[in-house]
């Protein structure tokens, strides 16, 4: 999925259908001179229906179509006939989406569960016919009630991706290398900062025809929980993930202080993301030479002890098995 293909934010204008309005029909047959009221009820209004779609990965449907309207329902009809309800409109999206009214940005629901529908907007009520309304000393109503409206609303669709593994480190950490080195996602590279804009996802092919899924998230800046950098708009897909893996490049100068800076950015976005579990990776270990590595090895050894870590180098595929061993033992741990 190419960097552009993937939207994770959009917004919504949605409307309900309106009720049918009932008839005031009066039955009219030979031999029947006055037969009496028998208008049917109107139809309902279509509702607006969000729907969990576990085949899409992202709202990029919605970079085309902003706008669903639900179909208005038909009116009543003689014979006491109902009309015709109104086509629910179905909104397909990813599991991981949250909607949110969009003036207000209250949270109306989650979709995370792969047979989730939930009625966003529901359609008018159809009106009563005119035989609702007949009584004795009232025999002939020639009036019934019009459909209620429906309602429309704007919102906004935001997605936190659903993946097994995310990838957390600063700018130019290796991540989206060490993306393309596991899985065929092709994300783009080079020796800048937030060359990665938007999360990149791929498939980590493991033993025995297994898999899981690796989502490689822009770079964390210090502040990026007060929204510096690109802030919020990625911390969100780190709450997702089921396992979090913290990248520290080896020409870092004091590694224990960036894996805090990185663990202390992530808990003040979301306090909750404390109790995810996660492997630490030190990057690009092939810049260093045999006396570095150990010293390195050492040093990891010593300031994360049983948490699990690793020496990798994605360019010289280095430690990459050995990785990925660690990562599925820690995934189906936590399953």
């Amino acid at each position: 999925m190419t960097e552009g293909n993937f939207v994770d934010y959009v917004k919504l204008h949605v409307a309900s259908g309106n009720g049918g309005s009932g008839s005031t029909h009066l039955r009219r047959e030979k031999f029947v001179a006055k037969g009496g009221p028998d208008g049917g009820d109107g139809g309902r209004g279509g509702h607006v229906i969000i729907r969990a779609n576990p085949n899409l990965w992202t709202l990029y449907p919605f970079k085309f179509k902003r706008h669903f309207g639900a179909g208005h329902g038909e009116a009543g009809g003689k014979s006491r006939s109902s009309g015709a309800q109104g086509e629910d409109v179905y909104i397909d999206v990813p599991l991981g989406t949250v909607v949110k009214k969009a003036e207000s940005q209250e949270v109306l629901f989650e979709i995370t569960d792969t047979e989730q529908e939930e009625i966003l907007l529901k359609g008018g009520l159809g009106g009563r016919g005119n035989w609702h309304f007949k009584s004795a000393t009232r025999q002939t109503p020639r009036y019934a009630q019009p459909g209620l409206e429906g309602s429309d609303m704007q919102l906004t669709l935001e997605l936190k991706v659903l993946a097994d593994v995310g990838l957390v480190g600063f700018p130019n950490a290796g991540k989206s290398t060490l993306l393309a080195s596991l899985t065929a996602a092709k994300p783009k590279i080079a020796d800048y900062e937030f060359t990665t804009l938007k999360p990149n996802l791929g498939i980590v092919p493991y033993r025995d025809f297994q898999s899981f899924v690796m989502a490689d998230i822009p770079g964390i800046i210090e502040g990026a929980s007060e929204g510096k950098g690109l802030g919020h708009y990625f911390l969100r897909h780190i709450e997702r993930n089921s396992i979090l893996l913290y990248m520290i490049p080896a020409d870092t100068t004091d590694v224990k202080k960036a894996f805090d800076t990185l663990r202390a950015e992530l808990i003040a976005y979301n306090p909750e993301l404390v109790d995810k579990d996660y492997v630490v990776a030190l990057t690009k270990c092939d810049l260093l030479d045999d006396e570095l590595r150990a010293e390195y090895r050492e040093e990891m050894q010593e300031q994360f002890g049983d948490t699990p870590h690793f020496m990798i180098s994605s360019v010289a595929q280095q430690g990459l098995q050995e990785l990925k061993d660690g990562l599925w033992k820690l995934l189906n741990q936590t399953l």
